[in-house]
């Protein structure tokens, strides 16, 4: 039997998402295709990511807040609208973005408005997990800190194996990936994304 109280989090959070992009592109004056046409994402994706009845991808929420110009916080954080001063989120309040059968997990834990997007996670992958994504924005740099395990770090087709307290800073404008080198034990990292200056499009 599923737990609802598991449910409901990644719920309102695809609630959320599909407000915050139908928001967006009204306030830009586009139709459904013409975000379709600019972010490369289809137009069936579309409606059922403003209707939240999905849970898109990293990619996919990457690809839209680029096209909207506003930044993959805006679209994912369920909490305040940055307005404080001081935003606080507290343990266990902020649903994952990605999770896998392995028990791996991505939570947004903070994240910065336009113009300069940053971006705080805290990364769980289970044994032998692994998460691959896609070339960012270029000028995107991301940082990366062991908590606990090993991490091979793939950038560029070339691997970086790490373990508890190493850290690296690479390139996120070019295809990465995160994998679990241990088969038994689970890993932990965190990841710090900063994209520079987003701007959006009218027209």
């Amino acid at each position: 039997m599923s737990n609802p109280d598991a449910v409901e989090p990644a719920a309102a959070i695809s609630r959320t998402i599909g407000r915050r992009v139908r928001a967006s592109r009204s306030e830009l004056g586009w139709t459904l295709d013409q975000l379709a046409a600019r972010s490369g994402v289809s137009r069936r994706m579309l409606v059922n990511v403003e209707q939240g009845v999905t849970n898109p991808s990293i990619a996919t929420l990457l690809r839209l807040s680029d096209a909207l110009g506003i930044g993959l916080p805006a679209l994912v954080d369920t909490g305040d609208d940055g307005a404080e001063s001081v935003v606080v989120h507290r343990q266990g309040e902020i649903a994952p973005v990605w999770s896998s059968d392995a028990g791996g997990s991505a939570v947004m834990v903070a994240g910065t408005s336009p113009p300069d997007v940053n971006e705080l996670w805290d990364w769980r992958l289970g044994p032998a997990d692994d998460y691959r994504s896609d070339a960012h924005r270029s000028g995107t740099r991301e940082l990366l800190h062991v908590l606990s395990g090993s991490v091979v770090l793939v950038v560029a087709g070339i691997e970086h194996p790490l373990t508890a307290g190493d850290s690296a800073s690479f390139d996120g404008g070019v295809p990465h990936s995160y994998r679990n080198a241990s088969a038994s034990r689970p890993a932990r990292f965190s990841l710090a994304v900063y994209e520079p200056a987003l701007t959006r499009e009218h027209g």
